[in-house]
């Protein structure tokens, strides 16, 4: 292989996560500083090329924001990261010893590779503590865990993540009287309960109100560096509050990489969202 302000009182959200940390997992080698290796991957369904030789490099503890026109390749590039499809060619690898192609989305996901979809899916008919409970079950099924009693260290971890999420005053609330953006801060809650190494979140502020879009950009800041993070957005307001890296897909390959200034000054970026060849002119790339 070729090596490739959420707040307790006086506590910021990065201090909290001085606390709860997530947890190694087994056999992860990081040691090269890249936590994430995508190189050739090559994914056709029915004759159309949805990835083209896609080559991707994610260093550990960094916010990579992939942005890109529809059909450009994100959501599959996504499913080939956590196992839901299967690439003709290329290489996938977690850290330097996990080869991804030959895992299945289960042992993706215990390898610490979590997902988050646009629409949030939690338990409505469950309080936000209950689904962060079942969210830490493991095996376990959801009646098992309801009447599990919680440790002082499940605990304490549950406590961390609401205060993260800022949503601890509403702890004993049903969660389906959250609001769209709510039930997207518990969800990420819910991927955390599973102490992540690697998460990948599909458009969170779609939807979201202004307030609810700021929040989100602080809570993903904060998680960077304790966690790695890939965020798929077209949101481009929000991409800038966020983003210190970014990657343009395109026909399923990545066009173009670096800070947004860098992107948007890009006369290939510019090409592709303008359709037309232009020089020397800045775009909002939305």
């Amino acid at each position: 292989m070729n090596k490739r302000s959420l707040n307790k009182k006086s506590k910021s959200a990065s201090s909290l996560l001085k606390d709860f940390e997530a947890l190694p997992q087994p056999d992860l080698d990081t040691s090269k500083g890249i936590i994430l290796y995508l190189e050739g991957i090559n994914v056709s369904f029915d004759n159309f090329k949805a990835i083209n030789d896609l080559n991707l490099y994610i260093k550990q503890g960094e916010l990579r924001c992939i942005i890109g026109p529809n059909g450009a390749g994100k959501t599959t590039m996504m499913d080939v990261i956590t196992g839901k499809t299967k690439p003709q060619a290329g290489t996938a690898w977690f850290g330097q010893k996990l080869n991804l192609l030959t895992m299945d989305e289960p042992q993706i996901s215990q390898a610490g590779i979590g997902r988050k979809f646009q629409k949030p899916t939690v338990f409505e008919a469950l309080t936000v503590n209950d689904n962060l409970m079942i969210a830490n079950a493991g095996k376990k099924t959801v009646w098992h865990t309801l009447r599990h009693q919680v440790n002082q260290i499940e605990q304490e971890q549950i406590e961390e993540i609401l205060l993260l999420i800022g949503l601890m005053e509403m702890r004993n609330e049903s969660a389906a009287i959250l609001s769209h953006g709510q039930k997207q801060w518990l969800e990420l809650g819910m991927l955390l309960m599973q102490k992540p190494q690697l998460l990948l979140v599909d458009e969170p502020v779609a939807g979201m109100t202004t307030q609810e879009m700021d929040k989100t950009a602080e809570l993903l800041n904060s998680l960077a560096g304790k966690h790695t993070l890939i965020v798929v957005e077209h949101d481009m307001d929000f991409v800038r509050q966020i983003a210190k890296t970014v990657s343009v897909l395109h026909q399923g390959s990545i066009l173009a990489e670096g800070n947004m200034e860098q992107v948007q000054n890009n006369p290939k970026v510019i090409e592709v969202y303008l359709g037309q060849s232009t020089t020397g002119r800045n775009v909002n790339v939305a």
